[in-house]
């Protein structure tokens, strides 16, 4: 009797056993099979994103954009931006385009400006200076009063100088600012409201056939070096149009009437900076 009983409880205790085994197995199993569907999910999450990934690039083409210059159509990605405005190459960025623009430049178009006579092509450029306030550049960045007066926008109650030329309607072809910047307000194939009388080794009214770029300075204050490289490349991109240009200051064309672009202005460091032939300088290297 007592062997049977031993006997019994040796059964029930090997399959206590048998089925922790059994259990543990069965465990096992399913942490296999739960990390396995983790891992596919996984699997499938990715495939899925790689799949709406590449639909995404067949579906939503990339945007085209055209040369401001010679019209070309290419991928925006692949363009060179400048404000608004979408270049095909470093080279017509840095040129003035058929229609008298350069890419490079800002472009603030200025309402006084007419249309050359006809037949008439630039070969002069007239240098000038100009600051708004008079002499403000010192102590801030007021370049944006220069605009806003070639535009027509200048509020005249923003200071008492603006009030005295608040009725006077001009502009330039270009300007550059203090820190080098070029700022364009008319085509150069039009004409801007620059010289005012003058004469240029006899030839009267001088903006039929010049073009007009403005410094921001003044006659008490040296100009900044990267002016003269600001001025040192425009001269040659115009240059490159209007190879016959010649240069002279506002006071070589209104003498008497005008003083800039004045005494501060190194016609020689301006000369040496672009190579210009002496002939192209007819009122010489002298400050003035």
């Amino acid at each position: 009797m007592l062997a049977a009983a031993l006997s019994w409880k040796s059964f029930c205790k090997g399959h206590e056993v048998l089925i922790k085994w059994l259990l543990l197995i069965a465990g096992l199993g399913f942490l296999y099979l739960w990390l396995k569907g983790k891992k596919q999910s996984k699997l499938n999450t990715d495939e899925a994103a790689k799949v709406k990934a590449q639909r995404a690039k067949i579906v939503e083409p990339e945007t085209i954009v055209q040369c401001q210059s010679c019209s070309l159509h290419l991928p925006k990605s692949e363009a060179i931006a400048q404000e608004d405005r979408f270049y095909c190459s470093k080279e017509h960025l840095n040129s003035l385009d058929a229609q008298g623009w350069l890419g490079s430049a800002a472009w603030r178009i200025s309402p006084n400006q007419d249309i050359r006579p006809e037949g008439l092509t630039p070969d002069l450029v007239v240098i000038h200076h100009i600051s708004l306030p008079p002499s403000d550049f010192v102590d801030r960045n007021s370049t944006q009063f220069i605009v806003d007066f070639f535009q027509n926008k200048l509020g005249s109650s923003l200071h008492p100088y603006f009030e005295e030329i608040a009725d006077q309607k001009v502009s330039s072809h270009f300007l550059i600012s203090r820190r080098g910047e070029v700022f364009q307000f008319v085509s150069t194939q039009n004409k801007a409201w620059h010289a005012g009388p003058s004469s240029f080794l006899g030839r009267e009214k001088c903006n039929d056939f010049s073009i007009g770029v403005e410094l921001e300075g003044d006659s008490e204050h040296p100009f900044e070096a990267i002016q003269y490289e600001s001025l040192a490349k425009l001269s040659t991109q115009l240059g490159a149009v209007y190879p016959n240009l010649q240069f002279a200051g506002h006071s070589d064309i209104a003498p008497g009437r005008k003083t800039d672009p004045g005494v501060q202005f190194d016609w020689q460091q301006f000369r040496t900076k672009t190579d210009i032939p002496v002939e192209k300088l007819p009122f010489g290297l002298q400050s003035r």
